[in-house]
């Protein structure tokens, strides 16, 4: 993709990017994120098709430009269980207060928005996907509770951390960011591990 091209394409991601946060997906058009980017909306489908495919895009180059790979390198290479869950409940965790004016835009327009719908699955299917790595890891080790299926341990945590809880702990409770981290590993602590694995609080 020639200089040109690349620099069009950062054009249009940085202004959906912008209109998401700002409008909270309100009248996000194609049209809309031309202009924003100052370009014909030709332009824009040359680069996406779709508008799913510019939403999923989007959500992606914003995990390049925050560097999501590099926050979540310590996860990938920590061995242990306990470790790896807790690395990855920090990474995760406090990605989403730099991530949230988006992901708030898209849960808005998920129920009525396919492209939007397809958008925050994609991401969510990524975090999951973090997820398993820590349970696969948590299991393989003897630190996972014995009685809890690893599907099940999963869906768990995936669910602690969803973007919702994040808002209710901290928006709508008050919990500071280093509360909810606390909050979020204690909880996934005393309901994924085995008694001897926990750490001592």
């Amino acid at each position: 993709m020639s200089s040109d091209n690349l620099e069009t394409r950062s054009r249009i991601l940085n202004a959906t990017w912008k209109l998401l946060e700002v409008d909270q997906g309100h009248g996000v058009r194609m049209s809309d994120i031309a202009k924003q980017a100052g370009i014909s909306r030709q332009a824009v489908y040359l680069h996406f098709p779709t508008r799913s495919e510019l939403l999923i895009a989007t959500t992606r180059y914003l995990d390049d430009i925050k560097g999501i790979d590099e926050r979540l390198a310590l996860s990938r290479e920590t061995a242990g269980g306990v470790d790896r869950l807790d690395a990855f409940i920090d990474a995760w965790g406090n990605y989403i207060p730099e991530i949230y004016g988006i992901a708030r835009a898209l849960l808005a327009m998920k129920d009525t928005d396919q492209a939007a719908d397809l958008a925050w699955n994609d991401r969510m299917q990524a975090v999951r996907h973090g997820c398993v790595a820590a349970i696969n890891a948590a299991n393989n080790d003897g630190s996972l509770a014995r009685d809890l299926p690893v599907k099940q341990a999963t869906d768990i945590l995936w669910t602690l951390l969803s973007v919702r809880n994040w808002e209710q702990l901290t928006q709508e409770c008050g919990q500071s960011q280093a509360q909810y981290i606390e909050t979020i590993k204690r909880t996934a602590h005393r309901t994924l591990l085995d008694d001897r694995a926990r750490p001592a609080s």
